[in-house]
């Protein structure tokens, strides 16, 4: 097999060149980081069901016309998706008061808000992700009021999405971040929803216990963090042996080796 060119590497992630044009390989690592890398650690299998399930929330989105870059699955950790024109900025959709919304504005953690809430954060790392607002946006001409009604409206239909299946599964969903792109068909460019859907960048609270279920255990140093990932794996039915399985599922006492039911790479 070639060598395949890196474009780029994230803090949780690497983007190699695809094998077609205008397609990316995004592997996911264990790597793991909080407060813009200030603190550095690693999850073991993080990036195995992280994989798997931003697959599976990609998938159902797409199902309810929500256009993303997922394109297919490749393997453990690999997803093949559509290259894309990163717009920068991160959207964070809140449905519960938490993390820094609760510092910010003194509101107790866990306290509903009194409707959906989206912010925006200017994405650079050097800068700690600035909280800005729709001026700055159009100001600095980093989204057009276009695209920005489409990323709100989609923002929305995927909280409504998100919140109903982890409901589901007796998940309370927090709050979540989500990255959009551009694609362009000559002249003409459409948003879709971009990056990666998991508990990386969701807050998810158990329903009876309110025990987390997120990267706030590694944040916190509240440890579990494997076994919390794995938990959310496990209600979404994406854990073999699970009944509640719908389709390929794998097997995480072998994160090192391959899905079930995905041929092995070609040396």
């Amino acid at each position: 097999m070639s060598r395949r060119r890196q474009i780029y590497e994230g803090k949780a992630k690497i983007l190699y060149e695809g094998p077609e044009p205008g397609t990316i390989i995004q592997y996911f690592k264990d790597d793991a980081t909080a407060f813009n890398a200030q603190k550095k650690g690693t999850i073991n299998g993080k990036g195995v069901i992280n994989n798997r399930i931003s697959e599976h929330v990609f998938t159902r989105l797409a199902h309810i016309g929500i256009p993303t870059h997922f394109i297919r699955r490749l393997n453990m950790r690999e997803q093949l998706v559509r290259q894309c024109e990163i717009i920068p900025i991160e959207v964070v959709v809140r449905n519960v008061a938490a993390g820094s919304i609760s510092k910010r504005l003194g509101i107790e953690e866990g306290e509903p808000l009194p409707h959906t809430l989206i912010e925006y954060y200017y994405k650079d790392d050097a800068l700690g992700d600035p909280l800005i607002a729709e001026e700055h946006i159009a100001c600095f001409n980093w989204a057009s009021n276009e695209e920005m009604q489409d990323i709100a409206a989609m923002a929305i239909r995927v909280n409504d999405f998100m919140c109903g299946m982890f409901a589901a599964i007796d998940i309370r969903l927090i709050d979540f971040k989500l990255e959009f792109g551009r694609i362009y068909d000559g002249d003409y460019s459409r948003v879709i929803l971009a990056d990666e859907i998991s508990p990386d960048g969701c807050r998810l609270w158990d329903m009876k216990t309110g025990e987390k279920l997120d990267k706030d255990r590694f944040r916190r140093d509240l440890g579990g963090e494997s076994e919390a990932y794995q938990e959310v794996a496990r209600r979404l039915g994406l854990l073999q042996g699970d009944d509640n399985a719908p389709g390929e599922v794998f097997d995480l006492s072998a994160h090192r080796g391959r899905l079930r039911g995905t041929p092995k790479p070609k040396k």
